[in-house]
């Protein structure tokens, strides 16, 4: 039999068909990847859409997100930390119960979200608690890590560099629907808060007298500079009969909502009271005894009260723990009205009462006002006070009431090292017995 030639046609025959093999395989496997590409898509989307479609709780969306890839043969051990209030909490786990994976610990680094790169959990150092862990993937929005996911059991190279971009997207699916559940949540809640703020304004509009008095025997005007939405003070001024009449300023403990049904609640007793004509000594026990009763001692209200007597012009008041008013009479002496108890609420009986009564002069000026007036302070931290107030009216007393409390305002307004942002509710009412 003659040799085969080196160049035999059969050599090159046999170098095609291997390439036309490997290429083959080549196809194969890179078929492969795109189904799993597009598996890994379809998966994607589909958890988008669930997650979206219904309103479902937050530990519900986490729930779906464990189902889905409970699923995926390449995920052996895997646990999920989610930031939430500034904080890092495991909310996901695979391969592993959720209560062991709350005792693991993060690091400084993780936990100021420093962390920002897929990395090798080993390089993290942080002990043999994780030694079942492999790659750590950082959760991003807008540029801020809002979760952790740590991933162990990886079968191979390629398998993690297929679950990297993956296991990222799923993760990313649920944070952002996370974050829009809580946004929802967020909104409802505020849209509750503003409409109780709209009641409890409402509820603070009708306690204030529409009418003030203005005759022949005395006017009366009011300020109020609310510090918040809700403020705290009260005052009123209430016709008993054709000759007497109530004063009152009072503040109650806290702002808000809590705070204006407290005032309601105070309102509503001393109207009833005024209205069975019963005396101040009578009064305030009353009173004190209704607000212990709503808010076991908790809350508290500072208040005066005073019934003025046009027949007489004398004053019979009791000041219950607040600040002291002011009666300037027209040769400029200052009276100060100290008389009563202590503030109202805080205890079942009061353990003292002193009814005061003064004799009004003619051309006096009462000034009645809760400590918005007076806690003002300056750069050096010096406080307005009632020698600020006294001041004001010792220059302006004769100035019309409007403008006195605009004066008064104004003060305390140059005052204050902070423009005007005071830190509590401004009330003034003054009465300019003529």
């Amino acid at each position: 039999m003659p040799a085969v030639a080196p160049n035999s046609p059969t050599e090159p025959l046999a170098n095609s068909a291997a390439e036309l093999a490997a290429r083959d395989e080549q196809l194969k496997q890179l078929r492969r990847q795109l189904q799993l590409k597009q598996f890994e898509l379809d998966t994607v989307l589909g958890v988008a859409h669930d997650m979206t479609a219904r309103d479902h709780s937050v530990d519900e969306l986490y729930h779906m997100l464990r189902l889905t890839l409970q699923g995926q043969r390449n995920v052996v051990q895997l646990v999920l930390f989610a930031r939430e209030d500034h904080h890092f909490r495991a909310r996901l786990a695979l391969g592993t119960d959720l209560a062991t994976t709350e005792k693991l610990t993060l690091s400084a680094a993780l936990l100021e979200g420093e962390v920002k790169e897929p990395q090798a959990v080993e390089d993290l150092l942080l002990g043999p608690a994780w030694d079942k862990y492999e790659l750590v993937l950082p959760i991003l929005r807008q540029r801020q890590v809002v979760a952790y996911v740590f991933v162990g059991g990886v079968r191979s190279d390629f398998d993690r560099q297929q679950l990297i971009p993956f296991l990222t997207s799923l993760a990313n699916t649920l944070m952002g629907a996370v974050e829009n559940r809580r946004l929802q949540a967020q909104r409802v809640a505020d849209a509750a808060v503003r409409k109780e703020i709209e009641i409890a304004q409402e509820v603070q509009a009708m306690l204030f007298p529409r009418k003030l008095p203005n005759d022949a025997d005395l006017a009366i005007e009011r300020s109020y500079v609310p510090h918040t939405e809700i403020g705290g003070d009260y005052y009123d001024v209430v016709d008993i009969d054709a000759d007497r009449l109530l004063l009152c300023v009072a503040d109650v403990s806290g702002k808000g909502v809590p705070a204006s049904l407290l005032m309601s609640n105070f309102q509503a007793g001393l109207r009833t009271l005024l209205r069975q004509g019963v005396p101040l000594a009578t009064i305030v026990p009353e009173l004190n005894h209704l607000l212990f009763r709503n808010s076991g001692g908790e809350k508290f209200i500072t208040a005066f009260l005073g019934i003025y007597d046009r027949r007489t012009r004398r004053l019979q008041y009791v000041n219950a723990g607040h600040n002291d008013p002011l009666l300037l009479a027209d040769n400029g002496t200052v009276t100060t009205l100290k008389d009563g108890t202590v503030m109202l609420g805080i205890m079942e009986e009061l353990p003292l009462l002193r009814v005061g009564e003064i004799a009004i002069p003619h051309q006096s000026l009462l000034l009645l006002y809760t400590d918005g007036l007076t806690e003002v302070f300056d750069a050096d931290n010096n406080e307005f006070g009632e020698e600020g107030v006294l001041a004001v009216l010792h220059r302006s007393r004769y100035l019309p009431l409007p403008k006195l409390h605009q004066e008064l305002l104004r003060s305390i307004n140059a005052f204050s090292a902070h423009n005007a942002q005071f830190a509590d509710d401004v009330t003034i009412l003054s009465c300019r017995f003529k």
